[in-house]
């Protein structure tokens, strides 16, 4: 079911209801402490002080100190329960979007960028924990300016007027601001996103853009980018000062308002001077719960925007598991939309001036793109109505950039499946990895970080080699290897493949020549089919594509 933000915030509070009530309980009790203190000091003034009786002073001075020791170990377990709540709110979210994140599993970096991955496990599941002293502190700060509110109407009602006027005067002071302040939060936290989205393509492209030339600009356009988001930032601070300023200055105004009245009242002999002791004690109390009423609405406020990404995450659609049989042995696939047909057994190419179609067509082909058309056909029945786990056992799609976890060599091409040394060396043999496989029990860092961008490209293909699926779907398997090694890999891969169906989105004119069939791509939809010869002949546009990449290459 699709949550908002409101609504997330509400079910994380109820899912955690003990440690709230745990907090509010604590934090209660802990004001009721601050409270009682003033009518204890007013009664040792007015029973001991004033009358000059030593049992009664020191009798109330003793609970004086006995409800300030108590006082003490009911702070330290406030500050302990929602301590605790806030981390087990915060940790409930990360389970919940780490959850989600292996749930959406391959789909994952096709509907979310990774610098908003990281933006909401760094950032926005603390700003939601914090959300959660609402329910602790918040419902004690409104207990304890009620306990308040009480004990000034037993010494003095029009005190009791003053403060129950007061405190929702400084709400709607307080609330424009946090009302601004979520507005701005949540175009700051928008290009937040984005920004740590660049940083993170940046920094897995550091190698290539360098190499490139391209660091340097590059860093200048993240320098601009940070340097707006900086500025965004000033303005999300400018309410957001406000409030903090307002938090710690308006009780205070509040005091002075009723202390002005409680001593105009001791003045003219309605109240005793314990009972104007109590009221100051009662109202320099009270500073405390609204402040803390104050800075919860701030919390709740970067809640909400946080709980907003969140939410937006948590609501992108998973795959339905469910689903009919495939069909019952290899066969075509044909995606309507773009008219790519993939025939079993042999090998098909994709090739068009934009690497983006047809890594998008392979997306389609592989189920992790739903078609915006009609849908893509596997023997004549949807693709979409065939169970996940069938079309994963079947259907493999192995992208220039999917993840290389760390661990021995063997294990890395094996993946999923048991290793067989023999069929390990054959995969890595066709992937003409030899420089990576001296040693199958050789360690893979994590993102391959100690092997080179051709190093880790080949081991790639070795794995997805391994995996010996029914119908292999490869994006660009050799852009990032020379020409000499690159040729030993189309040679052995139409080799290795004979018989299995497998589909190539390359402009490589070696693979091109090596496919069976050859599918010509202009914007996104196939304008030509045959065979790379016959393409060459026959389409002027194909022609030029392959020349200028060739001549690129040379």
């Amino acid at each position: 079911m699709e949550r908002r933000p409101g609504q997330y915030l509400w079910w994380l509070a109820r899912q955690l209801k003990g440690r709230v009530a745990l907090g509010a309980l604590f934090g209660s009790l802990w004001f009721a402490t601050l409270a009682a203190t003033p009518y204890l000091i007013s009664q040792a003034i007015d029973r001991g002080l004033s009358p000059r009786r030593p049992g009664p002073l020191i009798a109330w001075s003793a609970a004086v100190l006995a409800v300030g020791v108590a006082g003490a170990g009911l702070g330290i377990m406030r500050h302990r329960s929602m301590t605790k709540l806030r981390i087990a709110a915060a940790l409930r979210t990360a389970d919940l979007v780490l959850t989600h994140a292996t749930r959406l599993g391959a789909a994952l970096p096709r509907r979310i960028t990774a610098g908003e991955v990281v933006t909401i496990g760094i950032s926005d599941v603390w700003l939601i924990g914090r959300a959660m002293n609402v329910g602790g502190v918040g419902v004690a700060a409104i207990l304890a300016c009620a306990f308040v509110a009480t004990l000034l109407h037993r010494t003095a009602p029009l005190l009791t007027l003053v403060v129950l006027v007061g405190v929702p005067v400084l709400g709607v002071l307080v609330g424009p601001l946090l009302g601004r302040t979520q507005r701005a939060g949540s175009r700051y936290r928008e290009r937040q996103g984005e920004l740590n989205a660049r940083l993170v393509d940046v920094v897995g492209g550091l190698r290539v853009l360098n190499g490139l030339g391209g660091g340097d600009t590059h860093l200048a356009r993240y320098v601009r980018d940070s340097t707006r988001l900086r500025d965004q930032g000033y303005r999300v601070g400018r309410p957001s000062s406000w409030v903090n300023a307002l938090g710690d200055g308006l009780p205070m105004v509040f005091l002075a308002v009723v202390v002005w009245v409680a001593a105009r009242m001791a003045a003219a002999g309605e109240i005793t001077a314990g009972q104007l002791v109590a009221v100051y004690g009662y109202t320099a109390m009270l500073v405390i719960p609204v402040s803390v009423l104050i800075f919860c609405g701030f919390d709740l406020t970067y809640g909400l925007v946080s709980a907003r990404r969140v939410t937006g995450f948590l609501n992108l659609p998973l795959d339905d598991p469910a689903g009919g049989a495939g069909p019952p042995g290899p066969a075509r696939l044909h995606d309507a939309e773009s008219g790519v047909v993939a025939e079993p057994g042999r090998m098909t190419a994709l090739a068009g001036a934009r690497p983006a179609d047809a890594a998008e067509i392979l997306d389609r082909l592989g189920h992790y793109l739903p078609a915006t058309g009609r849908p893509v056909a596997w023997d004549g029945r949807r693709l979409d109505g065939v169970a996940r786990q069938v079309v994963r056992d079947r259907i493999l799609v192995a992208e220039n950039g999917a993840a290389l976890f760390a661990g021995p060599l063997r294990a890395v091409v094996a993946g999923r499946h048991d290793p067989d040394d023999d069929l390990i060396r054959v995969a890595i043999d066709t992937a003409v990895a030899h420089d990576v496989a001296g040693d199958l029990h050789r360690e893979v860092e994590w993102a391959g970080r100690n092997l080179s961008g051709g190093q880790r490209q080949r081991l790639r293909l070795a794995r997805a080699l391994y995996a010996d699926p029914e119908m292999l779907l490869l994006a660009e398997p050799t852009s990032a290897v020379d020409a000499h090694t690159e040729a030993a890999i189309a040679e052995r891969l139409a080799a290795a493949r004979s018989g299995r169906g497998t589909v190539v989105a390359t402009t490589s004119p070696v693979l091109l020549d090596r496919a069976d069939i050859v599918h010509y791509l202009v914007g996104g939809r196939v304008a030509a089919t045959g065979t790379h010869r016959e393409l060459l002949s026959a389409e002027p546009g194909y022609r030029a594509l392959v020349t200028r990449v060739f001549g690129a290459e040379r």
